[in-house]
């Protein structure tokens, strides 16, 4: 338990701490953002889904209804959609909430207060149909930042960006920057992976040979290193409060050591032990191949910066960072 404690924590505090020596959106930083995507990607594909297929269909559950459909792959696409339906619907909350943040600055400066008071003024996107883009909120956010769940710094960079950004994109609307997308990955990939860990910290608790539990624990605190890397990350990208950033780190870190303490009370041949185990593994796989592949590994490798910059394109395709991992 101390073990896989000691790697998840330093996995998801080293994006967090080393924020400030290294640039996020550096080559090394990056490859290693790759390599813990594929880590992940593998993860969901490989181990969960095989195993929640291994659970759900041992002898000792009834053949019907267990072996007369492909339980764990529907589980799994079905995990994927809600994760897809959460990942819109979480991102349009953020959305709502930015806007009405705006609108109230706006509205409690006045038109003529607010337009002399910032001083990054506006931007008419023509194309747009003439729509109007906030480039800078900097005069009078700072009454409002705390009703959202970023940091001061978290807005600033999605208020200052948001005009930016949105000049050239297509749906004319207030422009949020990769910030809420950050945000709302956190918190959907957080979801997937303590499911996970509590699964596996079981796996671990219920094991009893010395032959088995060894390797079995130097697999598992790799795991929770690089899932907590790229948890790390993404909640280093969202630039939460200090607050949020700790408390998603620790309730990261101790599921594990929790499921390893369930399972002194668990019998893991159990009907509902094995029906429970083959559900959340399946559901877990689901939601961790999701997020690996729409939110870590689509949103790097096709970005702008990283199709322009060819210094990236070494570090995580020569190298290999991500089929690596």
């Amino acid at each position: 338990m101390a073990s896989i404690l000691i790697a998840g924590a330093a996995g998801v505090s080293l994006p967090l701490v080393g924020g400030t020596l290294l640039p996020s959106n550096g080559g090394l930083m990056r490859g290693a953002k790759a390599f813990a995507a594929g880590v992940i990607l593998a993860t969901g594909f490989v181990h969960m889904l095989s195993g929640g297929s291994e659970a759900l269909s041992d002898p000792c559950l009834p053949e019907f209804p267990w072996r007369k459909f492909p339980f764990p792959e529907f589980f799994a696409m079905v995990a994927a959609l809600l994760t897809l339906l959460a990942d819109f619907m979480i991102t349009g909350y953020y959305e709502r909430k930015q806007e009405q943040l705006m609108n109230q600055s706006v509205q409690s400066l006045g038109p003529a207060e607010f337009g002399s008071g910032l001083s990054s003024g506006f931007l008419r996107d023509q194309e747009d149909g003439g729509k109007l883009h906030i480039v800078g909120m900097r005069a009078h956010a700072d009454h409002h930042r705390h009703s959202l769940s970023m940091g001061p710094e978290g807005f600033e960079a999605l208020a200052n960006r948001s005009g930016v950004a949105g000049h050239g994109h297509d749906h004319g609307d207030v422009g949020l920057d990769s910030g809420v997308r950050h945000v709302v990955v956190s918190q959907i990939l957080e979801m997937g992976i303590v499911s996970h860990s509590i699964i596996i910290g079981i796996s671990l608790g219920v094991s009893h040979s010395p032959c088995t539990i060894r390797p079995l624990l130097l697999a598992l605190s790799f795991h929770q290193f690089f899932e907590g890397f790229a948890l790390g990350g993404c909640v280093a990208e969202a630039k939460l409060t200090l607050r949020g950033s700790a408390l998603m780190a620790f309730f990261f870190t101790i599921t594990t050591p929790i499921g390893t303490a369930i399972a002194s009370s668990y019998n893991s041949y159990s009907v509902v032990a094995l029906v429970a185990e083959g559900v959340l593994d399946s559901l877990s796989a689901g939601i961790l191949v999701y997020m690996a592949l729409v939110d870590l590994i689509a949103a790097d490798f096709l970005s702008k910066k990283m199709s322009v910059d060819f210094k990236l394109q070494i570090v995580s395709y020569c190298f290999c960072s991500l089929v690596l991992g």
